[in-house]
């Protein structure tokens, strides 16, 4: 029976040693990264990460702060709300939440959105605005108490063709 060839025992390798040098490169290396995380632990924000804090985990809310949700909603000519959030139109919920500010800036991008709406759902009623709205669920000590309000953030009126 033919064994086998097995690498060479580990114990058995020979150590190199680091040449002073070296250590200091890795001390040095060491000291830039360490002093990135307690910069961005103390000033960072989210758009540090992974040299700051991620806010969502680092921190919590006081249970009585109301939880907000926000979602995206196109408008038919008849008033009727379709749902544009939730992979209707290519983007996760994170995914678009990250991008509200560049929306709130230019509401106008919401057409984009509308667009490939209507590229998923060729045989759909046609959208006449987008809007961006923010739901608020009142919490009382971290219970639901049934009550909301709802809060448009951005509004885009489209043009809608012959």
């Amino acid at each position: 029976m033919v064994q086998p060839s097995r690498a060479a025992d580990p114990a058995e390798t020979e150590v190199v040693p680091l040449s002073p040098a070296g250590r200091r490169a890795r001390l040095a290396a060491s000291a830039v990264v360490l002093a990135l995380l307690l910069t961005g632990t103390v000033w960072g924000t989210d758009d540090s990460f992974p040299f700051g804090p991620f806010k969502m985990y680092s921190t919590r809310a006081s249970t009585d702060a109301p939880v907000v949700s926000t979602r995206v909603v196109g408008l038919t000519g008849d008033g009727e709300e379709v749902r544009l959030s939730g992979g209707e139109v290519g983007l996760r919920r994170a995914e678009f939440e990250g991008q509200l500010p560049r929306l709130v800036d230019d509401p106008s991008l919401l057409a984009l959105v509308a667009d490939a709406y209507a590229e998923h759902h060729p045989g759909a009623e046609p959208l006449v605005a987008v809007q961006v709205v923010q739901r608020h669920f009142e919490l009382v000590d971290g219970e639901p108490t049934g009550e909301w309000t709802d809060r448009v953030l951005v509004d885009q009126d489209l043009e809608v063709g012959p």
